[in-house]
């Protein structure tokens, strides 16, 4: 099998689908076999086929290995709120032996990259117990953090790393989202970011009017996903 990494965002609209596409595109190009997994969505839409979420279907459409939906994105909700409400007001018991029994499944096919996509920040719950990363300990995968890029993002990524690495996860390498044209002081802030950040930095995505996943592809350096995993960012 190939390897797995877990991405996540410092908060919600951090960019997590974009950036997850991009990297499935820049292995695209490498002739790479990637999958995708979206284990958990709140936010879909009804369809004749069930319950679909964009998100999902966007990796579905950047990755190279055809799953079916419910492999893809196996627990889907219709409103958009956190995961855990949905799944309460749905009558539905979320619990991480369950999501981590269908990556399992799902990473079964053979490929050279698999990225899983989780829902909003890192602090995200299932149920009253148990949170979303908690897949990332489970499957031993290493995590990838998109930092969306907007005033407060230094504190939201150094926070989201301290947890990340509380958690006894690695962090692979994060990516820096630029969401605002205008952030003032773009260019300071992710200086501080990288000098601070105790992992690789994979790419720095600029804004773009017409966001689709070959041009971000262009932003983004897989080299070191393909490798073994830098020793720098094991640790704090």
């Amino acid at each position: 099998m190939g390897k797995t990494y877990f991405v996540t965002g410092t908060d919600t609209d951090a960019g997590k689908t974009v950036v997850t596409c991009g990297l499935l595109e820049a292995a695209r190009s490498e002739k790479l076999t990637t999958l995708a997994l979206k284990p958990v969505s709140a936010g879909c839409h009804k369809s004749e086929d069930g319950l679909r979420n964009d998100d999902a279907l966007s990796l579905m459409e950047a990755m190279t290995l055809s799953l079916p939906y419910e492999q893809v994105n196996p627990v889907a909700f219709e409103p958009p709120i956190a995961p855990h409400i949905a799944a309460e007001e749905a009558g539905v018991r979320m619990t991480l032996d369950r999501l981590t029994g269908y990556c399992r499944g799902a990473l079964m096919n053979k490929h050279d990259l698999a990225l899983i996509e989780g829902a909003g920040g890192w602090r995200v719950p299932l149920n009253s117990r148990e949170m979303i990363t908690g897949l990332a300990r489970e499957l031993n995968t290493p995590v990838i953090l998109v930092v969306g890029m907007k005033l407060g993002c230094i504190s939201h990524a150094l926070l989201t790393v301290e947890a990340i690495l509380r958690d006894g996860v690695k962090l692979a390498g994060w990516v820096a989202n630029q969401m605002d044209p205008e952030m003032d002081r773009y260019d300071e802030n992710l200086q501080a970011l990288k000098s601070s950040i105790p992992a690789p930095c994979l790419g720095v995505v600029p804004f773009l009017k017409d966001v689709n996943a070959g041009k971000v592809a262009k932003y983004l350096d897989i080299s070191t996903l393909l490798s073994e995993i830098p020793e720098k960012a094991v640790s704090l």
